[in-house]
């Protein structure tokens, strides 16, 4: 069950201008230092962080159902096969949460958002994608969960995790490895691409806005941030991305309470400025375009 099945990223990852170092491959999956102990790993159908310690190892997301058992013995490779003890789910989405039942079974613990929990329990009609995703197994669900913020400490890291308010979902977290100089951001950040708006839990345009804006708060000039897809990201990149993001929203929300709907948007030339770098915008404007009407009092002056 797949959220999306097709797709495969090419990691970019630039570490001070050089190269980082791919260390291993396997079924389509490459394995790549970016400093100290952590491993990117990337065609999983999400990216997968890896944090490999004396105590064990770490995981903040695990990659699609169908990519799990070569991803997991990719990791017992790269790790000499030490246990993974924590796996963090940044969202609900299949595409990251589909090794949650082996490494479940496995006796790690998962920690996610409460609403991770909750969206994986129960039956989710993604109207958007025509796709209807049922509940996971008991063991497959978060055993930990918050709602704010959380901080632990794993194999010698501190870690911060934060939720981030109705941004691709209703779900999502940043998982924060302050002295690694790591941040793990999911799907609220979408390099190269328009994001994906999953309005049918709970995503939505201004809340992706205030995501990053948080994660932007949270990440220092030095800081690697790794999304969901795509290569190791700079707070610069952050920072134009947002913009970027920002700018269309607030566009957006000027054509909204002039009472024009997604096809008028795009005909207007909204996100013309964009379309080269980031593709067809027309799934982006209609998601953003449904979930501004699930936000129709907070939008206001709709004509």
């Amino acid at each position: 069950m797949n959220f999306r099945l097709t797709r495969r990223d090419s990691l970019k990852a630039l570490l001070g201008g050089t190269a980082a170092l791919a260390i291993g491959q396997a079924a389509g999956l490459t394995a790549t230092k970016i400093g100290g102990d952590f491993t990117l790993i990337s065609g999983a159908g999400s990216n997968v962080l890896l944090y490999t310690s004396a105590d064990g190892s770490l995981l903040v997301d695990g990659g699609s159902p169908g990519e799990s058992a070569e991803l997991l013995k990719l990791i017992a490779e790269q790790t000499g096969n030490k246990p993974v003890k924590v796996l963090f789910n940044t969202h609900w989405h299949y595409e990251s949460t589909g090794s949650n039942e082996a490494l479940g079974k496995a006796g790690a613990k998962i920690v996610a958002h409460e609403n991770t929990k909750l969206w994986l329990g129960a039956e989710n009609d993604m109207h958007w994608t025509g796709k209807v995703f049922s509940p996971v197994p008991k063991i497959a669900r978060p055993s930990e969960t918050f709602y704010t913020t959380k901080k632990m400490e794993f194999g010698g890291q501190q870690i911060e995790a934060g939720y981030m308010l109705q941004a691709h979902t209703d779900s999502d977290i940043y998982v924060h490895f302050p002295q690694a100089k790591l941040l793990m951001v999911g799907d609220v950040v979408s390099p190269g691409r328009y994001p994906d708006l999953d309005w049918s839990t709970g995503g939505w345009i201004t809340g992706m806005v205030e995501g990053q804006r948080a994660l932007l708060a949270v990440a220092k000039d030095d800081t690697r941030i790794v999304a969901g897809t795509g290569g190791v990201m700079t707070k610069a990149d952050l920072q134009a991305h947002f913009d970027k993001l920002l700018a269309i929203r607030d566009g957006m929300v000027k054509l909204f309470r002039q009472g024009k709907g997604a096809d008028e948007m795009q005909a207007d030339g909204l996100t013309k400025e964009y379309d080269a770098q980031w593709g067809d915008p027309k799934q982006f404007l209609h998601n953003a375009y449904h979930g501004m009407w699930g936000h129709v009092r907070e939008v206001g002056g709709i004509v």
